[in-house]
């Protein structure tokens, strides 16, 4: 890890200085597009301005044959469409692929000026954030850049995990953290071949009744522990955790829960595959206005955020006054994309 004096310098002569502090911007769902498919392109303008990234995606779910014309398309996407305040990603190949040099080589002196995040899979280290930092830097300077690429780690390997926390500090550059919870199943050797969600069969059950009636099992979280490590890694650095993919795209109500967990462990978004998963995405990381209205109640109560007051019978007092400046800032971000939750807020 650089010393402190070096840490915020760029990496090339000529590239930008990294950002003191992230920019402030709305990422409830990561949409992700297969651009090698014209289809997929052609429906971005109107995907700009229903979520909150559009993500070009070039690693997993491209066959091989068909990942030069993921790059290519991915180009052509950023530099047909005006993003505005949606933010433009792209997902490259893991480090070890035979694609990963092509894509950042091509991708950011064409349309780096663009280009917010680089997703970066299968991070297992701080050395993978430092290769790929230092390589964004050169670029950046070649192409004469003037706002740094920021990068995304995913999490979806047991060493990745273990490593969390140096990951989140190895660079300033660092956004967040995905869940990558297919890829980290196959690492930790465990026995599911669901992408993200629960297993029915991971579950403990309920004491024995004497009736001898059969026990009720309660099935739990597989990826808990996982967010959990990730979420205090990310917001100890002062970076975004976000879930990953949900792949069973016909139970909307199993992904709506599953991203509602991930939300309340202090998640700001997660992964949309599939056009259903951006309302689902929307409503779940946009906080819900009864409980804005009653944050509202609290910052009000307590304009310096110190002292006690009763607020419908409930004690509130400096750490609630936290919880609820948490909520109410997020209604605000909501509200300067979204006038209709913004009316709805009262913001």
């Amino acid at each position: 890890m650089k010393t402190p004096s070096a840490f915020y310098q760029p990496l090339a002569i000529g590239a930008p200085s990294p950002f003191r502090e992230l920019p402030v911007t709305l990422e409830r769902m990561i949409h992700f597009v297969p651009p090698h498919i014209e289809k997929m392109r052609a429906k971005v303008p109107d995907l700009i301005k229903k979520v909150d990234v559009v993500l070009g995606n070039l690693e997993d779910a491209i066959p091989a044959d068909a990942k030069t014309d993921a790059r290519n398309g991915f180009i052509q996407l950023a530099k047909d469409n005006d993003f505005g305040s949606t933010g433009l990603w792209t997902r490259v190949n893991c480090l070890n692929s035979p694609w990963f040099l092509d894509d950042l080589l091509e991708i950011v002196p064409a349309v780096g000026d663009k280009l917010d995040v680089v997703m970066l899979p299968k991070v297992e280290g701080p050395w993978d954030v430092h290769y790929l930092d230092q390589l964004l830097a050169q670029l950046e300077a070649k192409s004469g850049l003037a706002k740094p690429i920021m990068i995304h780690a995913i999490l979806e390997t047991a060493e990745g995990v273990k490593n969390v926390e140096a990951i989140a500090a190895a660079s300033p550059r660092m956004h967040g953290m995905s869940l990558g919870p297919a890829d980290l199943a196959a690492s930790r050797g465990m026995k599911t071949t669901r992408v993200g969600g629960g297993h029915p069969d991971y579950a403990v059950l309920a004491d024995p009744e004497e009736t001898g009636n059969a026990r009720t099992a309660y099935q739990q979280d597989l990826w808990h522990y996982t967010v959990g490590k990730m979420v205090d890694a990310c917001l100890s650095y002062g970076l975004k955790p976000f879930y990953g993919p949900f792949g069973d795209f016909s139970d909307a109500q199993a992904c709506e829960s599953q991203f509602r967990n991930a939300f309340l462990m202090g998640c700001l978004g997660a992964w949309s595959l599939h056009p259903t998963q951006i309302d689902i995405a929307k409503k779940v990381f946009s906080p819900d206005p009864a409980e804005v209205a009653f944050a509202k109640k609290i910052l009000d109560a307590m304009p310096d955020g110190t002292g006690a007051v009763m607020i419908d019978g409930k004690m509130q007092d400096d750490a609630t006054w936290k919880q609820a400046k948490v909520i109410v800032d997020l209604a605000e971000l909501v509200s300067s994309k979204d006038s209709e939750l913004a009316e709805i807020y009262g913001l």
